[in-house]
């Protein structure tokens, strides 16, 4: 039963809408003071509230805000006698749902109250996932502090909840099974098997028979029967990665199966019925694919029903810290090494690098670095990056920088002056003789831009 906490000093206002709602099925306690509804929100959980604007000890606005640390999500509905449109707005900003006027269409509060309670469940639910999610991937390389990857850990944490079938896109090395598997684990599958195949490392010839499974004799070698991935998936979740690898013609085979949800073994007779939630993933652009005619478009469709993607290192450079960090914690501690951190010029090596082969380039560059080092702290010169140039080339230190900025304005500035500095000062809203001391602190003569 949903729980409401009414709030109004109008003790009949009060005995009225409890009256009401109760008969709607609804569990409401009401309170006439703001510290009575307090002690209330403390001592038991609500699905919404409802707060009178004007109330004997402040108002509706300035309880709901109080409240936010004893509940954050709670919904609240301002109800009044007295509205305007400033005090609406008011409610409004400081994050009521809505705003009634007294005296309200009672069928509108109803569709106000519903409304509001589902929203409010969604959003519950929603931060409960991600809850799970940060607890069960805690250890993990999945780093989330970026809004990118954060949005994606949303997305795995909605499609969780459905036995919808997912298709996972990404560059080779952002972490695609990583991805699979925390989808797995949260949900409602999560105590049966999860089966991954990489379909692009199976031989044609092979793809069929790791998939379906074979019978005894169905090929020469057969000699005794073997269960197909599918089978051993039963109940939980097979993982097709790089399924954008499979042949045309076995493409077919696996559309049949998963329409009817059963399949021939190799050399049977008799048909094979499962129950799987398919996940697939591929570094290539499916659609494009799909165009070209190398991937079938039924089965496309079939897989592409809730579409994640993960986005590229590069994409989410606030990551690149945390991850380094974790990496290194991690190795140092396979290879029992004392090493502590990156140094600033590691680190800002890392953040520069492009990483065309995203987190797993990472992993591996920080344990070459963590094995050849000697130290404490990761210097510069061990992160080792393919074609890029020195760190301090690269990037240069704000003053530096502001230094070459104004030698090449003042540069600039005489050629389009030709070397006229009265002119020059008045193009750049100087003095002149502050322009004289500038040209002279960068050794530009503006003789050499005068033309004859």
């Amino acid at each position: 039963m949903q729980r409401i906490l009414i709030v109004d000093d109008d003790v009949s206002v009060l005995k009225v809408l409890q009256m009401r709602l109760e008969s709607e099925r609804f569990s409401v306690t009401a309170a006439s003071e703001a510290g009575e509804a307090k002690k209330r929100l403390e001592e038991e959980t609500y699905d919404i509230a409802l707060f009178d604007l004007r109330l004997a000890e402040g108002s509706g606005i300035e309880l709901m805000k109080s409240i936010r640390d004893i509940d954050p999500d709670l919904p609240v509905i301002i109800l009044t006698a007295y509205g305007t449109i400033e005090s609406a707005v008011e409610a409004m900003k400081e994050g009521a749902y809505s705003y009634l006027t007294k005296p309200f269409d009672y069928r509108e509060l109803l569709v106000q109250i519903r409304n509001a309670i589902e929203k409010s469940s969604l959003s519950r639910e929603v931060k409960r996932l991600r809850h799970m999610m940060r607890a069960d991937l805690e250890g993990s390389s999945i780093i989330a502090r970026s809004e990118a990857m954060r949005r994606v850990l949303d997305a795995v944490a909605l499609a969780a909840e459905t036995d919808s079938n997912v298709f996972i896109s990404g560059e080779s090395g952002t972490g695609k099974g990583m991805v699979a598997r925390a989808l797995h684990r949260l949900s409602k599958r999560r105590e049966q098997p999860f089966v991954g195949i990489n379909c692009a490392a199976i031989p044609a010839t092979l793809l069929e028979s790791e998939l379906f499974g074979f019978e005894k004799g169905a090929f020469t070698g057969a000699v005794a029967s073997k269960k197909g991935l599918f089978v051993q998936a039963d109940k939980g979740i097979i993982f097709l990665d790089e399924i954008s690898e499979i042949p045309l013609a076995m493409q077919g085979k696996l559309l049949k199966a998963l329409e009817e949800k059963e399949f021939y073994p190799l050399g049977a007779h008799r048909t094979v019925k499962v129950d799987v939630r398919i996940v697939s993933a591929s570094n290539k652009e499916i659609v494009q694919e799909v165009e070209k005619g190398t991937f079938r478009n039924d089965l496309f469709y079939r897989v592409h029903v809730v579409p994640i993607r993960v986005p590229p290192l590069r994409e989410r450079k606030e990551d690149i810290p945390v991850l380094a960090e974790h990496f290194l914690g991690k190795v140092a501690q396979k290879l029992e090494k004392p090493v502590k951190r990156l140094s600033a010029g590691a680190m800002q090596k890392l953040m520069i690098y492009a990483w065309p082969g995203n987190v797993r380039e990472l992993e591996n560059m920080i344990e070459c670095a963590v094995v050849m080092s000697t130290e404490n702290v990761i210097p510069e010169d061990l992160i080792i990056v393919p074609g890029q140039p020195d760190a301090k080339q690269a990037f240069k230190p704000l003053k530096e920088s502001k230094q070459d900025f104004e030698k090449n304005y003042l540069v600039q500035l005489m050629k389009i002056s030709r070397g006229n500095v009265s002119r020059a000062s008045k193009l750049a809203g100087k003095y002149r003789a502050d322009l004289y001391e500038l040209l002279e602190k960068y050794r530009i003569d503006p003789l050499d831009f005068r033309k004859d």
